[in-house]
């Protein structure tokens, strides 16, 4: 049966509590001994040296390489004797911000995969025809574009029509792609009609 904590120590005094004797010596030896300094392994202290070095190096690495960009590619030589120098060194959307950089390349790489990734033979020939005559007249305004932004300035008008124009012409694509694919899927359930 539980006995009541309070009960029990209503009838101990504990005014003068008495230690057992060599209590106080048994307990400083004890705490000598826990707080002994052990060896410390120095292989495990070298292992720790090694690995912040290899880190460091590693990070310094990426850091130049990021910092050249290009250094490694194989230069590209300009023809000198047709580039006049009077002419203004005309820049792109990618060079007003690495921001609009990374939203010219996300859109110019779409459609080069896109491009790429079409394929065309003579059934749907006409309808690629079409959509590359309409993404050629993109592409000419495209450089209108440019051009303006050359001679007259960055505008926001300019940068946002150059990216709806970029925006345009990969979701042209996008729709050749699926034109194409419900035209093969149209050829396809007329096969199946004419077999079954």
């Amino acid at each position: 049966m539980g006995q009541d904590i309070r009960d029990m120590l209503k009838d101990t005094s504990l005014q003068n509590p008495k230690l057992p004797e060599g209590h106080e010596a048994r307990f400083a030896k004890k705490l000598e001994e826990s707080f002994q300094q052990k060896p410390k392994n120095t292989s495990f202290l070298w292992l720790k040296v090694a690995a912040a070095v290899i880190i460091f190096m590693g990070l310094g690495y990426f850091a130049y390489q990021f910092m050249n960009g290009n250094s490694n590619d194989a230069p590209i030589l300009a023809d000198t004797e047709t580039v006049e120098e009077n002419t203004p060194q005309e820049f792109t959307l990618g060079d007003l911000s690495p921001d609009l950089k990374k939203v010219e390349d996300f859109y110019t790489t779409g459609i080069k995969v896109q491009l790429a990734s079409l394929e065309s033979d003579p059934e749907n020939k006409d309808l690629i025809d079409a959509y590359m005559k309409r993404l050629n007249e993109l592409n000419q305004e495209y450089a209108r574009l440019n051009k303006e932004m050359n001679e007259v300035g960055p505008t926001e008008a300019t940068i946002t029509a150059l990216v709806d124009n970029l925006k345009l012409r990969l979701e042209l694509l996008f729709k050749l792609k699926n034109k194409l694919k419900e035209l093969k899927q149209l050829e396809n359930e007329k096969y199946s009609e004419f077999t079954t």
